[in-house]
């Protein structure tokens, strides 16, 4: 592990939130023998506003500065982060001419730039390593800015058009050929980026072992006992209604439980008239290992598009964790799983596979799921991160 360097993180994430972030995984274990500074995602005038209407939640008072913008926060591994809130942005992703959008996206950059500027002054931080974690609107601009000696692109998703439209895909391929390394988490995403940049890598996601490991299962649940079966995440664009909607039908004696912030309305609408299916509201992520240990199996029932292909679900690990099997729908080619999870060729087999999960699980097969969970831990992916950011400090990359 790295230590005794600076690290600013342009993150598109909050830190606090309804599910686990790899970014803040990540960033929480560097921090224990770093200097961390996490830079909120960059909220708007609309989000302070729709805050106030009482719509949204936003740090409202620290996005003004009537609290202190940056503060000092303790994370679950018991590292320290600074946290940073910077001031409210223009929302700009609407506007379509290109001219019209980089002048009002010139003031935004010009804001984040000042009150990180500002936080390194205050920091005395001189020569940091900057980690943007899937930013590039922002990480673009501010190359050589910061007197970084470090630029890693921290790329944990595949890039769509559904927020930046198709301006993201220039901004992204010119951010990509900037920096000096690229760390991603999926073997078919760093297939793409390594076309940009040589230096490409892989750390996949993880799980926070130590804390799902206590509420591990033993035993399968018993035959007689009627079967639940879960899914915890988003449930938005990427979910397999139809998939899903048919396994529920075909299985009218097991229950399907659905947990996460309802994005996707028609999910609910068209799931939610069987008997056998419960939504619950998402939950903070300190409640997801005892709740994911009440199932006998989860399902992780994404869309099987080129989007989606990028992907390397954080739940795979998670359900392992507890011991839960996995069922998944086709949509990412994940080769250290094969023999783990069950992948279902089509709509109907997907049905067939939960059936056979359920009926086939063992004690052997609990304990060999709890045990590949336990070598993806968090702690072992922040130690790949931090070796790769060691290897270009140590070739000079300044």
């Amino acid at each position: 592990m790295i230590q005794g360097e600076d690290i600013i993180c342009i993150s598109n994430t909050t830190w606090f939130g309804e599910y686990t972030k790899s970014t803040v995984q990540i960033m929480s274990r560097l921090a224990k023998n770093n200097r961390v500074v996490f830079v909120e995602y960059p909220f708007t005038i609309k989000d302070l506003l729709f805050t106030f209407l009482g719509k949204q939640s936003c740090p409202a008072k620290r996005m003004l500065g009537i609290s202190n913008r940056l503060a000092s926060i303790k994370t679950e591994t018991e590292s320290e982060v600074y946290h940073l809130v910077v001031p409210p942005v223009l929302p700009v992703d609407f506007i379509k001419n290109d001219a019209i959008f980089n002048f009002f996206f010139s003031i935004n950059k010009a804001v984040y730039l000042r009150q990180i500027r500002k936080t390194l002054k205050k920091l005395n931080i001189k020569n940091p390593v900057v980690i943007t974690a899937y930013n590039p609107f922002y990480g673009l601009p501010l190359i050589g800015k910061l007197n970084e000696k470090l630029n890693i692109y921290y790329c944990y998703d595949g890039i769509g058009t559904r927020r930046h439209g198709k301006r993201i895909f220039q901004v992204d391929e010119k951010f990509s050929k900037s920096v000096d390394a690229i760390i991603t988490t999926s073997e078919y995403l760093n297939k793409g980026k390594l076309q940009m940049n040589p230096n490409s890598f892989v750390v996949k996601n993880g799980v926070d072992f130590p804390v799902f490991g206590k509420f591990a299962k033993s035993v399968p649940t018993a035959k007689n006992n009627r079967k639940k079966v879960g899914y915890i995440g988003s449930l938005d664009h990427r979910f397999d209604i139809d998939t899903v909607e048919l396994a529920v039908n075909s299985l009218k004696n097991t229950d399907f439980e659905f947990t996460g912030n309802l994005r996707n309305p028609q999910i609910k609408s068209r799931l939610g008239q069987y008997l056998n299916v419960k939504f619950r509201n998402a939950v903070a992520p300190s409640e997801v290992p005892e709740l994911l240990a009440q199932y006998d199996a989860g399902i992780i029932p994404y869309i099987a598009d080129e989007m989606n292909k990028n992907i390397y679900p954080l739940k795979i690990n998670e359900y392992f964790a507890v011991g839960v099997p996995v069922i998944m729908t086709p949509f990412a080619d994940l080769p250290e799983f094969s023999k783990m999870v069950a992948v279902a060729e089509n709509r109907e087999d997907f049905a067939e596979k939960i059936k056979q999960e359920l009926q086939n699980d063992s004690v052997e097969k609990i304990q060999k799921r709890i045990q590949f969970a336990a070598s993806n831990s968090w702690d072992n992916r922040a130690n790949e991160f931090s070796s790769i950011i060691r290897k270009f400090l140590k070739n000079g990359n300044n």
